[in-house]
């Protein structure tokens, strides 16, 4: 393989300021200004180097599969960093026709009451350091890891998923309407 072909395998991504970075074997931790988080690269195959303030990463083989998953790491990392600089934030609409919908934040559960006038409330979890905000119609997520944030809105709006009903009809639920870079208050 030529030199050319070997830059292509290899990527970099550089560090903001005030973003730590430490590698132990496969584990990457990260801890910036607004907390820290870590992120597991056991099931993606890539070497990381870390310099001065840069991330050296290495596809192990050279097949167009390797330089995909090259190219994911570095958007995981990436995207983490950013996160721990700026931070990430989700609004959800709740939407109802009939019954008042409720939502109440219970450690790490979530808690949906009164969703098509059901006694017992739907209950779906918070994933990772997601904080959420019930503030009358619209629920504000907010956080550092944008895959923690996201996964969270999208049991949210899984469990208030209308079945065996015409969806086109029956739109009760709880859904994501904006989503940016940046903490809301």
């Amino acid at each position: 393989m030529s030199t050319k072909q070997m830059e292509k395998f290899q990527d970099e991504v550089i560090i903001p300021e005030g973003v730590k970075l430490t590698l132990n074997k496969h584990m990457l931790s990260f801890v910036g200004p607004l907390g820290k988080t870590f992120k597991s690269f056991r099931s993606i195959p890539v070497n990381i180097e870390i310099t001065d303030n840069k991330v050296i990463l290495n596809a192990i083989g050279s097949r167009k599969k390797d330089y995909a998953i090259l190219h994911t790491a570095r958007s995981i990392i990436r995207n983490i960093c950013e996160g721990l600089v700026d931070g990430y934030t989700i609004k959800m609409k709740i939407v109802y026709a009939h019954f008042p919908i409720t939502l109440k934040v219970d450690g790490k559960k979530i808690l949906i009451e009164n969703f098509q006038g059901e006694r017992a409330p739907r209950v779906t979890k918070i994933v990772g350091n997601t904080k959420v905000i019930p503030k009358g119609e619209d629920v504000i997520l907010t956080g550092e890891v944008w895959t923690d944030i996201t996964q969270t809105a999208a049991n949210i709006e899984l469990k208030t998923k209308v079945k065996n009903k015409d969806h086109r009809v029956f739109l009760d639920g709880i859904y994501s309407f904006e989503k940016k870079k940046g903490i809301e208050k």
